[in-house]
């Protein structure tokens, strides 16, 4: 177990190459011109974190083409979500080829990052006992013991104690909040620095991590917002767009929202539509609540199946259950509105801030000056702003078609900012008059 290669194997060469080296090595020699693998650091124990991206053009970011990724394997026990990454993988790159058009347009329109196993050294110790023999925590942490999925600073504390203090806007803002100094003389896994790091970089819009041993998909946030307090609904600001995101993962899924299907465990989350606010669930600062206040990303948890280490047999099945939802997960990252903010010479501006009017947490633009902001349908008053530049607003209207409405901004430098231009530029300084009394 598991030998993914044997699932669907519809181009015999698949077969043949599988059982001689990795899955995502042979997705790679199969579709050249759409993939490229690469690995973001490596575990405690040395093992490389690789990540494989599917794209028209790998390895570069194209101005307006949004970024996704899908992680997995963050607990090394949970080993479905690691599966279905390989499948999917496998499963894009021959409906690629066979000229699928949901898939063509998936892959043209997006770029795809999947990274199957955040903690390969859990999953090898998973691996050794197998499905029959493995227990609930066996594998579930990194080697120096450390959950990684709950390894991420607490942003949410920081953010919450600006606000009391009124803080936010004028001292802090609502969005990119900055991680403390203390956080990096913690207890922080080599899998956590990694990832950090890999999430700063890649202009990321939404993302996934698959888990295992229940069926719901988690939104946040995922950490409770009064002190002692174990579950409560704690929404954010984007609470409409991240419910329905989890809906729509569930709601395709084939079991999630099935009333007759048996339950997990004590809870049957049917009854909630497959979905749950984190916070009401358990209380944790974790990945997706970090991916939300320090980065544009829109982060859930799908947890995919009963069982986290299902035996080989039941692979082609929860293939099924899961296939359509991750598609459509995937193609909710072109729902809202995008666009590139630039200055009157027509170049991108980086860093600048994207507000949407009733909505209290702000996204920023990417290096080129292009941005993606994930929202439902309706109409915003939508502003672009950034430093040395006037703010501009303007009225974008999102339907209820998918594909996401443009709405690009031009903005002016401020007469205070050209006139420090130009004395920079020419080297002089304010006069200083002298003060008269």
């Amino acid at each position: 177990y598991p030998k993914t290669c044997e699932i669907k194997a519809s181009i015999s060469r698949f077969e043949e190459d599988c059982s001689r080296q990795g899955l995502p090595e042979v997705v790679n020699e199969m579709c050249p011109n759409i993939t490229r693998i690469y690995n973001i650091g490596k575990s405690q124990s040395g093992l490389k974190l690789y990540a494989i991206e599917i794209s028209d053009n790998p390895g570069e970011h194209e101005v307006g083409e949004p970024e996704f990724r899908y992680t997995a394997g963050l607990h090394g026990n949970e080993v479905l979500g690691r599966e279905l990454l390989l499948l999917l993988m496998q499963f894009m790159c021959l409906e690629y080829l066979s000229g699928n058009q949901r898939i063509r347009h998936l892959v043209e329109e997006t770029r795809i990052h999947l990274l199957p196993s955040v903690n390969p050294d859990g999953y090898e110790k998973a691996f050794e006992v197998g499905s029959e023999l493995i227990g609930w925590s066996l594998g579930r942490w990194s080697n120096d013991g450390i959950d990684i999925h709950h390894n991420f600073p607490d942003l949410n504390a920081i953010l919450w104690a600006a606000e009391a203090k009124k803080w936010v806007p004028r001292k802090m803002f609502n969005h990119h909040v900055a991680i403390p100094d203390w956080y990096q003389s913690t207890n922080v896994a080599l899998e956590t620095r990694a990832l950090i790091a890999w999430i700063e970089k890649m202009p990321f819009v939404l993302g996934g991590n698959l888990q295992g041993g229940e069926l719901v998909v988690t939104f946040p946030y995922d950490r409770t917002r009064s002190q002692g307090v174990v579950r409560e609904q704690t929404p954010t600001p984007d609470d409409h767009i991240f419910r329905w995101l989890a809906f729509s993962y569930a709601s395709t899924h084939r079991l999630m929202t099935d009333a007759n299907r048996r339950v997990c465990h004590t809870q049957d989350f049917a009854k909630e539509d497959g979905t749950i606010n984190g916070a009401s669930w358990h209380t944790a600062a974790g990945m997706n609540d970090f991916s939300y206040l320090r980065t544009n990303c829109f982060e859930l948890s799908m947890y995919v199946g009963c069982d986290k280490f299902p035996h080989e047999s039941d692979l082609p099945e929860e293939w099924e259950n899961n296939r359509e939802s991750l598609l459509v997960f995937m193609e909710q990252v072109h729902r809202g509105i995008k666009g590139v903010v630039k200055d009157h010479q027509g170049r991108g501006i980086a860093n600048a801030i994207i507000s949407v009017e009733g909505i209290n947490h702000d996204i920023r633009t990417a290096a080129d000056g292009d941005y993606w902001r994930l929202l439902n349908p309706g109409e915003y008053r939508v502003t672009a702003r950034a430093e040395g530049y006037s703010l501009v607003s303007k009225k974008c209207e999102v339907g209820y078609e998918m594909g996401a409405t443009r709405c690009d901004f031009t903005i002016g430098r401020t007469n205070m900012s050209r006139i420090k231009e130009i004395m920079e530029k020419f080297k002089k300084q304010p006069i200083k008059l002298p003060m008269s009394f």
